[in-house]
């Protein structure tokens, strides 16, 4: 795979009967490998128990639909940026040198219980490849592993900080991840 990272947003309706996925009821949520990326199936559990496939899912995880909140209630009066936000920005820009502060904030937010990760996937290039769920959103993140050596850490988390913080900006960590290889 040539993405390093990715986001794909939970379905609404099953992929497999197209009918509509019910609120906090059961859902099997799957990540398949297609040409550039993976694709995110959601689906009625009996649906994907019974539907006929030659392939295998790159992940496979069971959860419950949250359906979205109406529109009001996602209003905020001020407006931050979070480290959820952040993430997301940074996963758009998928610029490879900041794959360790992607991959910081990832495990932040599944220590803070936003994310949980689903799988995990070693590659031929004994790259790891994890995937995670967002909690509220469903979102699927998949998030290279860059198996930061410990001393890298520190400047990592520097890096995070200053960018939460608005004191640096993309620019100028994207330039000191440059600097000096961060990874075993």
């Amino acid at each position: 795979m040539s993405q390093e990272w990715n986001i794909r947003s939970r379905g609404h309706v099953c992929t497999i009967c197209q009918k509509q996925l019910v609120d906090k009821a059961p859902v099997v949520s799957v990540l398949k490998e297609a040409e550039g990326g993976y694709e995110r199936l959601d689906c009625h559990p009996e649906c994907w128990n019974t539907a006929p496939r030659d392939w295998e899912p790159f992940s496979l995880w069971e959860g419950v639909y949250k359906a979205p909140p109406p529109p009001d209630a996602r209003k905020e009066p001020l407006k931050k940026e979070t480290a959820d936000e952040l993430l997301r920005r940074l996963i758009s820009l998928d610029d490879p040198a900041m794959k360790n502060v992607v991959y910081v904030l990832a495990v932040m937010l599944e220590r803070s219980k936003i994310l949980v990760e689903r799988d995990a996937h070693e590659q031929e290039d004994r790259t790891i490849i994890r995937v995670y769920e967002h909690r509220k959103t469903g979102e699927s993140f998949v998030v290279l592993d860059p198996r930061l050596r410990l001393e890298n850490i520190a400047e990592v988390q520097q890096q995070v900080v200053a960018l939460l913080s608005g004191t640096k900006t993309l620019g100028e960590v994207s330039e000191s991840a440059d600097a000096e290889p961060q990874t075993t």
